[in-house]
């Protein structure tokens, strides 16, 4: 009996011991984490304190005349709404090209195709495309829609390269949401004698369309933000004027965006650019903080609605 009760004992002790040591290793791990949200919260603290304290000052002078004023060489007179234009009609090439493509493409695969070595081999080459540096989409878009197929450096070069930029990114966020979905609401529907399609419209899309809405409209964050593509496939870093054009004609005209426009700036010498390029960076949050606003929405509404 004493010799049980000593390696009764002994036992207790050693896990006591041990469940200290992995206590103590949670413990240091948590604070590593810890650390490194207190060092990104702070370096992000510091970027917009600069931002803000160096842009502030513009719109305190001038207003809402920053948002409405072309571009311009003079600082004093210079403004972004070309560059609000410009990215208004690239986002809606990105909306009405990569959207339908990028779901449709997600629904067939996930819903539709086979499980063989085409659709892995389609699957991984699409993964690979979204890890694809933006740069290279310009060269492609430079050598196929400038060059090959003739639309030239415009608003329709431009936009199709954004829509085929975040288009593998819409296939991944929409497939993953497709693949979140319970089998048991399939089996649920097409237990009822429901069809392939009728299952997919009813039970699957509505109940994935808070993923899929939140990577696409996200997505609408990267096209929003990306200067490297428009520079090769023809957004004007100087200053030009639009005067009364049809939509066509300002679909096959010269264009820029809110990127490029901060680009441009910040390699100007001036101190007065600086001043402009800190501001137009505080639109650009703005802009794109109410796009993530708009993608938190969606998500929240058809998550309380299912």
């Amino acid at each position: 009996m004493a010799l049980a009760d000593t390696r009764t004992t002994t036992d207790a002790v050693r896990r006591a011991l041990t469940g200290r040591r992995r206590d103590l290793g949670g413990r240091l791990f948590e604070s590593g984490l810890l650390l490194t949200l207190l060092i990104a919260l702070a370096t992000l603290i510091v970027l917009l304190a600069k931002i803000f304290g160096q842009g502030w000052s513009v719109f305190a002078e001038r207003g809402t005349s920053f948002l409405t004023s072309p571009m311009s060489q003079a600082a004093g007179r210079a403004g972004i709404w070309q560059g609000i234009v410009g990215s208004l009609m690239l986002m809606a090439f990105v909306v009405v090209i990569a959207f339908p493509l990028g779901v449709g493409a997600a629904v067939y695969l996930e819903e539709y195709a086979r499980d063989t070595r085409f659709t892995r081999f389609v699957n991984a080459n699409i993964r690979n495309l979204a890890g694809v540096p933006s740069i290279v989409y310009g060269l492609l878009g430079l050598t196929i829609f400038v060059e090959l197929l003739g639309f030239g450096r415009s608003v329709i070069a431009g936009g199709v390269t954004l829509a085929i930029l975040v288009l593998p990114i819409v296939i991944i966020t929409t497939a993953e949401a497709l693949r979140a979905v319970p089998n048991s609401i399939r089996e649920a529907g097409f237990g009822v004698g429901a069809t392939k399609w009728e299952v997919v419209r009813s039970h699957v899309l509505p109940y994935a369309a808070p993923g899929i809405f939140t990577g696409t409209v996200l997505s609408i964050s990267r096209a929003l933000g990306e200067t490297a593509p428009l520079l090769l496939v023809g957004a004007i870093q100087g200053t030009f004027f639009t005067g009364s054009q049809s939509l066509l004609e300002r679909l096959q005209g010269l264009y820029t965006s809110l990127p490029t426009v901060i680009y441009t700036w910040s390699r100007q010498p001036n101190p007065d650019f600086q001043k402009l390029t800190a501001a137009a960076i505080m639109v650009l949050l703005v802009v794109l903080l109410m796009v993530n606003a708009t993608a938190i929405l969606l998500r929240n509404r058809y998550e309380r609605k299912w």
